[in-house]
């Protein structure tokens, strides 16, 4: 995991893990009405109990990773055995130990010392950090299943933590596609939901990216491309960015 260099300790932890729980609420309420959990999701041979089995299994790992770190190693790296094996598992026993894990991640998260330390896949993480990147992949994942099911996933103001890791991972990106890391500074504007502007980055920054929120989530987290949002940039480097925009490896 990239060190993402960005004061997340600026909104509460109480305040980011009431945003989490809210985001995986958001999901239950859908899913657990949903009667065909094997629909095809936009994520190539993953259904619907796919993808809560993801989400199921990597709230595990996290509590793996805080409760008995010396055996995170151990920790099975294989997201796509992961996700068959629990879309396996019979509707209502899946459901149960996602609803059952996410609520005990959430104590757990809202319970470690701020300034502890636990291995996340070969660095270290804290909740301060893992808190907005396990809203992240609810969100994300949760996206993938709005779709399926052609249900219009309505922004709220928790996108702001999903922008702030995509701002952030600014570096990741452009490690993952091996290309040299600008030395100039961005400025990035985006619209919220309710029309507010959030901002990172110099106000005189020539690299700059504008657009929505909910557009620049989407293209970070990859459940759109570029061509499918309204995302501007100036600059060289910011173009480059929105082309390889990414929030995890």
């Amino acid at each position: 995991m990239i060190d993402y260099g960005l004061d997340l300790s600026a909104v509460p932890r109480e305040r980011a893990l009431q945003d989490l729980v809210a985001e995986g609420d958001e999901l239950d309420a859908l899913v657990s009405t949903e009667p065909d959990w094997s629909r095809p999701t936009p994520a190539g041979g993953w259904t619907i109990a796919h993808q809560l089995a993801h989400l199921a299994a990597a709230d595990a790992n996290v509590l793996t990773a805080i409760r008995t770190p010396e055996a995170f190693d151990v920790v099975p790296k294989d997201a796509d055995l992961d996700a068959a094996a629990g879309a396996a598992e019979p509707r209502p026993e899946l459901l149960e130990r996602w609803r059952g894990g996410r609520a005990e991640l959430a104590d757990a998260l809202g319970d470690v010392p701020l300034d502890h330390t636990f291995p996340w896949f070969g660095s270290r993480a804290t909740a301060v950090l893992m808190v907005p990147l396990r809203l992240m992949e609810t969100w994300a994942h949760g996206q993938d299943v709005f779709d399926a099911l052609g249900v219009v996933h309505r922004p709220t103001g928790r996108l702001r933590h999903v922008a702030a890791l995509g701002v952030a991972g600014r570096e990741l990106s452009f490690y993952a596609a091996q290309s040299p890391m600008p030395g100039e500074p961005f400025r990035v504007e985006l619209t919220g939901p309710g029309g507010e502007l959030w901002t990172w980055g110099p106000e005189d920054a020539a690299q700059r990216v504008r657009g929505s929120a909910l557009d620049f989530c989407l293209r970070v987290t990859h459940r759109r491309s570029r061509a499918e949002t309204g995302l501007t940039a100036v600059g060289e480097d910011a173009d480059e960015w929105l082309d390889i925009a990414r929030v995890f490896l």
